[in-house]
């Protein structure tokens, strides 16, 4: 294929939209399919909304994602800049080519007026669209001199070419346009800011963009793009329009379905790994139908024939199921470390435990967390001693069960220091045999005294982990000696 050059393109007014990180991911996971290179351009000529902070979230996401780009507003790249707001001068050069060829107008209207002008329109019954006509009326030799007074510039209009077009669309196929379906619509506003639809034409041009993969809510903006690539004398990108992701009631994913920035995800305890094959899951398929699946695993199989054009439905306890089967498997070092802030956030001296106890610790609980953020609280069974209660007294003075633990601890009191597996099931079974106490009866009182807890890992780990020092003081704390 061509030399693949996809971008993601957000703007730094918010979070990171889970939608956003899909369209993020489809463009990396096309561009290193095909030895390409993707590209992150930052859209911030909205100077109300747009922040430093807000820029800074969104790379600290895509990082966090793991999906790092080639050129950039921070690693740069032979055709930056990779800001919109330090490219102005691009605009404003291409903006007067238009004009100068007659394919743009100068337009002196204040933006109360538009408004007004597409209210008119519809209360006539007409779709509310800009034409030349109904704005050089504002063209006047006052009005001209007021805008050269108060500091201000003319905004600057595109004029729509009235023509039906055909756009070969990636994922939808064939999409017809209207000859009628798009009026006249600006480049420039009178601030001297691009407006979407111009800034995007140019910086992909501009960035020799092959691939545009987006959401198909961008759809509508595709006609006013092409016509713009016509009039600029620039090459048609391929567009590429992705399923919009739902909700569970069908309706567009938003804030009332509960979670939906990235950043929440990455600080309730969820794994890249596990975000990154959810979302490529939502709107592709994998050729061998695979659901598990490894970045480099999503890089060799990828394709563009493989998106569906149907809605996806966004399942929050799908994905919460596909992180626990992550944090069940992934390399123990690797979830060990990740684990770690979240037990200092807990109030846990971190700094005290040795990593490798840590590890095995984290290991024995895993099987039970389905986020990082259920860690410190499985793991809190060896990290607190547990309180002696009614219910371990009635353990007690079950029959037999405190002859057991005195046993059990004299033999853990002569056992050598590190004990094996075997070890460990030799000396439970040595009790069982010698105090003839059936094990349906102690070993749920032992796991009680040990962990303070009536389920839980299994008990041979529990013992491994605890040790023989901690499981000695635990049964002292319980038998009160």
């Amino acid at each position: 294929m061509e030399n693949v050059r996809t971008r993601f393109a957000p703007s730094p007014t918010g979070y990171l939209h889970v939608g956003g990180a899909r369209t993020a991911l489809y463009n990396y996971l096309f561009a290193r399919h095909n030895g390409g290179k993707f590209v992150l351009r930052i859209e911030d000529t909205d100077v109300i909304r747009s922040t430093a902070e807000s820029e800074k979230a969104l790379i600290d996401a895509l990082q966090w994602l793991h999906l790092n780009w080639d050129e950039g507003p921070d690693v740069g790249g032979k055709f930056g800049p990779y800001r919109q707001s330090e490219r102005l001068s691009i605009y404003h050069k291409y903006a007067n080519e238009l004009l100068k060829k007659g394919n743009a107008y100068e337009c002196y209207a204040y933006p109360e007026e538009i408004e007004q002008l597409k209210e008119e329109q519809l209360n006539k019954g007409k779709p509310p669209r800009l034409t030349y006509n109904d704005v050089s009326r504002f063209s006047t030799f006052q009005r001209k001199r007021d805008f050269e007074r108060g500091g201000l510039k003319p905004g600057v209009i595109f004029k729509m070419e009235r023509k039906a077009r055909v756009l070969d669309d990636l994922v939808k196929g064939r999409v017809r346009f209207g000859e009628n379906a798009a009026g006249d619509f600006f480049l420039l506003r009178s601030s001297g800011m691009p407006t979407y639809n111009f800034a995007v034409v140019i910086d992909d041009a501009m960035m020799k963009i092959t691939h545009v993969i987006r959401g198909d809510d961008h759809l509508s903006n595709t006609l006013r793009q092409m016509t713009l690539y016509d009039a600029l004398g620039f090459d048609l990108p391929k567009f590429a329009h992705v399923s919009m992701i739902l909700g569970p009631d069908k309706k567009r994913l938003s804030k009332r379905h509960g979670a939906v920035a990235i950043e929440y995800y990455r600080d309730s305890g969820y794994l890249s790994e596990a975000m990154l094959n959810y979302l490529v899951l939502l709107g592709w398929s994998h050729p061998a139908g695979k659901e598990v699946l490894s970045i480099d695993e999503m890089c060799s199989a990828f394709t563009i024939e493989r998106l569906s054009s149907s809605p996806a439905i966004f399942d929050g306890v799908k994905l919460k199921h596909l992180n626990g089967l992550y944090i069940r498997h992934l390399d123990i070092n690797k979830i060990t470390e990740l684990t770690i802030p979240y037990l200092a956030e807990a109030g846990f001296e971190v700094g005290d435990m040795e990593f490798s106890w840590l590890m095995k610790a984290v290991d024995s609980v895993r099987e039970e967390c389905t986020t990082l953020k259920d860690m410190p609280e499985k793991l809190s069974i060896y990290l607190r001693m547990p309180q002696p209660d009614s219910y371990t007294e009635s353990l007690l003075n079950t029959e037999k069960v405190r002859e057991s633990l005195i046993i059990l601890r004299g033999k853990f009191s002569q056992a050598k220091d590190e004990l094996t597996d075997e070890d460990l099931t030799n000396l439970v079974k040595d009790v069982l045999k010698e105090i003839k106490i059936k094990g349906k009866v102690f070993y749920p009182a032992l796991r009680y005294v040990l962990t303070g807890k009536k389920v839980g890992p299994k008990l041979l780990s529990v013992l491994s982990v605890l040790g023989k020092e901690r499981v000695i003081q635990r049964i002292d704390n319980a038998l009160n000696e």
